[in-house]
């Protein structure tokens, strides 16, 4: 969890960059050639907008609503971090939880928007063929200090690619929560995850 924290501030960028891929799906560009260009086009983006990197959360939740969540695969990330347990959840369990997860990386996201300064983003070598449904993109976050390393998960739903997973330095977002989540839905069932999860959220807000 401490790697995962230290390098959450990637997060963000990272989310609206492969998000927005989906809405550029009708070009006839490759993923990582999408990849790179909406990247660099969201972190000028935010650091040119001082009320995010100053933290405005209601910013930040109408950005993330308006150009991420309609491009990611939600319910698979929510459904993938949950586990085995998805399924024996019932729809408003299942709805509470995607509810309460969204809330909680948005919150994040808040603050490791603020922290975006000089980065800029590079492409590695992809390997998949025109026909995969599903491929990784590969980047380098760079700027100062080390390079961050930054993959996407994305899938090919037929009409637009959707992210479904991101990992930073060599942690994956899904399998990450995975761990902590199957831990309190151990000791607290589904509803206890939910309600940890709503603590934390409401923590986090006031």
């Amino acid at each position: 969890m401490l790697l995962f924290k230290r390098f959450v501030p990637w997060l963000t960028a990272a989310l609206i960059a492969a998000g927005s891929v989906a809405a550029h799906a009708q070009a006839a560009k490759a993923p990582d050639v999408l990849i790179k260009e909406v990247s660099s086009d969201v972190l000028d983006a935010v650091k040119a907008d001082k009320s995010i990197k100053q933290g405005d959360v209601g910013k930040v939740v109408a950005l993330v609503d308006a150009k991420v969540m309609p491009h990611v695969n939600f319910q698979r990330m929510t459904a993938s971090a949950v586990g085995r347990y998805w399924r024996q959840a019932t729809p408003e369990q299942q709805k509470r939880l995607q509810d309460e997860f969204k809330i909680l990386l948005v919150r994040t996201y808040s603050g490791a928007l603020a922290q975006v300064q000089d980065q800029t983003v590079e492409l590695k070598p992809m390997r998949a063929a025109a026909t995969d449904k599903e491929v990784v993109v590969r980047t380098e976050i760079r700027g100062r200090g080390d390079p961050v390393q930054l993959d996407y998960r994305l899938e090919n739903t037929g009409t637009e690619w959707k992210v479904y997973d991101i990992n930073v330095l060599g942690v994956w977002l899904v399998e990450n929560y995975r761990s902590s989540f199957a831990q309190e839905i151990g000791s607290g069932g589904i509803d206890g995850l939910i309600t940890k999860l709503a603590e934390r959220n409401k923590a986090a807000k006031s």
